[in-house]
């Protein structure tokens, strides 16, 4: 079947679904994803697997009696039952506060890309990755052959369409490229795991960065060190930054965190908060995941969260904004076929001035963040983290010494930022949800077993 094939076929199955629901339901939006996933893995030096992934179905809201129903399914010959089990879920369902969007259609192309982009760009071989894969191998075993590698590359096409009963119609495609390298070094009882990984849209991956960042941990990581627990300098490098405070400011920033009560921020819209160097907003027409429309057919827009310190908004799908008597903010995301949610598109935090090296140079004595077990925990509410060190290192006299095992570090995200130092002069984009630079606090609390 021809692209052109394909997609009137898919065309006509979101236009039969919105005909069959039309006698049954006031209004009904439709989703359509289809996914194709090529995965190449190398596990403990060797290659594991080269299976392609494929998925594609349909999710349907429909509005009834005032009520919200939802069904999906990955069966696109069953179209009647989609309908009549949204049609059932409508009368149990929650009463309808919002409305599907209206008088919208797009496709790709229709946002102005702040960043250059090929329509239809190629995909890199197997065999290149393939050949990828065993060239990196070969790099980390140049410096140390114990080490056990890890590779896999993910060859990613996508594309989503929205129809609703009230002329809508939106379409877009994309095609990325991603690759993640870790190794595992075994010294007696101590395990040194580092990795790192890049994604890319319509242009090639930064083999040699990944690399060189793997290695860079492993060097930085060949001794040992011990902190006393205490307040120390603390410098978060940019992906341990991301998955402690970006993924902190992610949650107290939603909507639907503010509805619930449950965001320290709720009720300081326009107070100035953090230092005036920090600011944090979202740009839809930047990185991967750059698009001119959410999944519920909402535009997206550029939008400061943050702004010299200063709260500015929450972002907002159209369900939880109904509730709080405003207007979606184009944040309506879905997992796979799940009901939308608000979510960034991505999390951007402007950089400061200072080199990362400089800002290490600085310390006294203190201690480098780069890998954190899971997101850590927090009391969201109070705005507070505390994360374990999956790899920190100990500074002294501005020299990195060792890697400091056993070590947790906590605070509050107020706090935090009424000690920063300065922020890295280069943000790093981390997968395509985030980009942000280092991040440099004179003092944050710091709990060691190893003391």
């Amino acid at each position: 079947m021809t692209h052109s094939a394909a997609t009137h076929v898919n065309d006509a199955i979101l236009g039969q679904i919105l005909q069959l629901a039309a006698p049954r339901t006031e209004a009904a939006e439709v989703y359509f994803v289809s996914s194709q996933d090529t995965p190449i893995e190398f596990e403990n030096n060797r290659l594991k697997s080269l299976q392609t992934k494929a998925i594609q179905g349909v999710a349907l809201r429909v509005i009834r009696n005032g009520r919200l129903g939802f069904a999906s399914s990955t069966d696109l010959s069953r179209l009647e039952d989609l309908v009549d089990a949204a049609v059932q879920t409508a009368e149990i369902g929650s009463p309808a506060d919002f409305e599907f969007a209206t008088n919208f259609h797009s496709w790709d192309g229709a946002v102005n890309f702040s960043e250059p982009q090929t329509s239809h760009p190629e995909l890199p071989t197997t065999a290149s990755l393939v050949e990828m894969g065993e060239h990196l191998i070969h790099r980390v075993h140049d410096y140390n052959p114990e080490i056990l590698v890890d590779v896999s590359f993910h060859l990613v096409s996508r594309t989503v369409r929205i129809a609703t009963n009230r002329d809508v119609y939106a379409e877009r495609t994309s095609q990325t490229t991603s690759a993640s390298l870790s190794g595992n070094l075994v010294r007696g009882e101590d395990f040194l795991q580092a990795g790192s990984y890049d994604v890319a849209r319509n242009q090639p991956l930064n083999y040699d960065r990944i690399l060189h960042q793997v290695l860079q941990k492993y060097r930085w990581a060949e001794r040992n060190a011990t902190i006393q627990s205490g307040s120390f300098p603390v410098l978060f490098l940019p992906r341990a930054a991301a998955s402690t405070l970006g993924s902190l400011f992610s949650s107290v920033l939603s909507g639907q965190s503010v509805v619930q009560k449950a965001s320290p921020l709720a009720d300081k819209l326009g107070e100035k908060l953090f230092d005036s160097r920090f600011t944090l907003f979202e740009d839809p027409t930047i990185g991967v995941n750059a698009c001119s429309f959410d999944d519920e057919g909402t535009p997206t827009s550029r939008k400061a969260l943050i702004d010299q310190g200063r709260v500015m908004g929450f972002y907002w799908d159209r369900r939880w904004a109904a509730k709080a008597g405003l207007a979606s903010t184009g944040n309506g995301f879905r997992g796979g076929l799940s009901r939308p949610s608000p979510s960034l598109v991505n999390f951007c935090i402007a950089p400061g001035h200072t080199a990362t090296e400089h800002l290490i140079a600085d310390i006294k004595e203190g201690i480098i963040v780069d890998q954190v077990l899971g997101a850590g925990q927090s009391n969201q509410l109070a705005g507070e983290f505390s994360v374990n060190l999956d790899l920190g290192y100990k500074v002294e006299n501005g020299e990195i010494v060792g890697r400091v095992k056993n070590t947790m570090v906590a605070g509050s995200i107020f706090e935090a930022f009424q000690q920063l130092v300065d922020l890295g002069n280069q943000a790093e984009w981390l997968g395509g949800r985030a980009q942000l630079p280092s991040m440099m606090f004179a003092q944050l609390g710091v709990a060691s077993r190893s003391a």
